[in-house]
């Protein structure tokens, strides 16, 4: 009697456990596609009004918030507020380059940090500016200090998820509108930039492929050391998904703009990454300057971005109309939604009514369309310069400012072009000679193609 009532309920408890877990896995999934269309990044202080920001948000049809705030506590006071308004909170978490933990870590651990190919810490040496101070993704030390952290933040009752940033290396290339502003040049790689050189990665990859990679001729064009360095970046990653999915929250990340080119530019090969939701941060004005190259990375994000993973694409906000074409560029071109850095930055009262008709609009097509957004209009990658009449536009504006060394392009004499000559041809970088006819002065065009599409341009005088 005892072994059938027994038999009976462990038949019971098996029934229902496996009714569980279809149920836990169905709302997994329609928690994915249940995300919101419309977010935004945000720095959370104890001091800031919350509370009115959400109600911002939520007029302006923003229905998630990656929020940055110092401890999971103060996620404890945040959720309920952002609850009240409908907006769904992931905790926006830099890995890598910590945040709120720099000075202890680095008193504490200086041999954890990342290491250049000339053999310099980041424990006692700058890239770029103060606050870059990466950490080695190859130490084990490393990566349970990491999983721990991310632990405690799911561990916040209430929390939606996690979305990670800055879980790669030191910008090996940046992005050519910021050159200028440290007084360089990144046509190619170069060694002080070149991270990756931790002693223990050294050795990790000697075991693994028999030779040191900085006995190359040319570390920077050595593809197995490339990838060597983005797996130790894709392994941060997947550990810290797999805390988060054990967890029932959903993953996402801020990476760079396409898996190729963030392999290339930060060692972040994304595709490979267990993310539920990607927001790659394709801010044009970073790179080429023009909406062209969000239809581009949106297009290639499609094909290479990881097959469990919902594409949105991350934009630079602003009080101008370029902010909508650009959104019609990403939701065009097979984005499911957008994040906008930041809401702050939307100020101007019109563009404020006009951005809350455009998220109506959007998510209403969505909908339309069984929660898919349509593509619209021709969907390939133009990898030819000459051919993006934007581009064009700005080139040759450039070349007038540097012919009649005036900043403003209004009111300045026209220029007549000659024909453009390649003259070189390197890595990614592709340079071509043009003349303006009136004024006989020679001019250095360069392209720069990191991941395979335009991601820069550059004019110089030829001297």
């Amino acid at each position: 009697m005892n072994h059938h009532h027994s038999l009976k309920l462990r038949i019971f408890v098996l029934f229902f456990l496996g009714l569980f877990l279809l149920t836990s896995k169905q709302a997994a999934a329609a928690n994915n596609t249940d995300q919101p269309m419309f977010w935004t990044w945000l720095d959370y202080r104890p001091t800031s009004n919350f509370d009115s920001l959400c109600r911002e948000m939520q007029y302006l049809g923003i229905d998630g918030v990656m929020l940055n705030a110092p401890t999971p506590d103060d996620y404890r006071v945040a959720i309920p507020i952002a609850h009240k308004y409908g907006i769904k909170v992931v905790a926006w978490l830099w890995t890598l380059n910590l945040e709120h933990d720099r000075e202890q870590i680095l008193k504490e651990h200086p041999e954890w940090f990342s290491v250049n190919r000339n053999g310099k810490s980041l424990a006692d040496t700058t890239a770029y500016v103060g606050y870059y101070k990466f950490l080695s993704p190859v130490l084990p030390e490393v990566k349970n200090y990491i999983k721990e952290k991310i632990q405690s933040y799911c561990d916040v009752e209430g929390l939606d998820g996690i979305s990670i940033d800055y879980n790669r290396y030191v910008d090996v290339v940046l992005p050519t509108t910021l050159w200028p502003k440290y007084h360089i040049v990144q046509d190619r790689e170069y060694a002080a930039w070149d991270y990756g050189y931790h002693p223990v990665a050294i050795q990790k990859f000697k075991d693994q492929f028999g030779y040191d990679p900085r006995e190359q001729k040319d570390p920077a064009s050595d593809l197995k050391w490339r990838q060597f360095r983005c797996d130790q970046i894709t392994d941060v990653a997947n550990m810290i998904a797999d805390v988060v999915h054990a967890s029932g929250k959903v993953m996402a990340a801020s990476p760079f703009p396409t898996p190729k080119m963030a392999s290339r530019m930060v060692r972040q090969d994304w595709g490979k990454w267990k993310l539920d939701m990607v927001f790659p941060m394709v801010y044009s004005n970073f790179y080429t300057e023009d909406p062209s190259f969000i239809r581009d990375c949106t297009i290639e994000n499609v094909h290479d971005k990881n097959k469990m993973t919902t594409l949105y694409c991350g934009l630079m906000a602003s009080d101008s109309d370029v902010m909508f074409t650009e959104m019609d560029e990403a939701l065009n071109h097979g984005a499911q939604g957008i994040a906008i850095f930041t809401v702050n930055s939307i100020r101007d009262p019109k563009i404020k009514e006009k951005f809350k008709n455009y998220t109506a609009q959007a998510k209403a097509k969505k909908l339309a369309n069984n929660g898919v957004m349509p593509i619209v209009g021709k969907n390939r990658v133009e990898r030819d310069p000459f051919k993006k009449e934007g581009i064009m536009n700005l080139i040759t504006a450039k070349i007038q400012q540097l012919v009649s060394g005036s900043e403003t392009s209004s009111n300045l004499p026209a220029v007549k072009l000659s024909s453009f000559k390649k003259v070189a041809s390197y890595d990614v970088t592709e340079r071509y000679l043009v003349s303006d006819k009136w004024s006989n002065k020679k001019f250095h065009v360069t392209f720069y193609f990191y991941g395979g599409i335009l991601s820069g341009w550059n004019v110089d005088v030829a001297t």
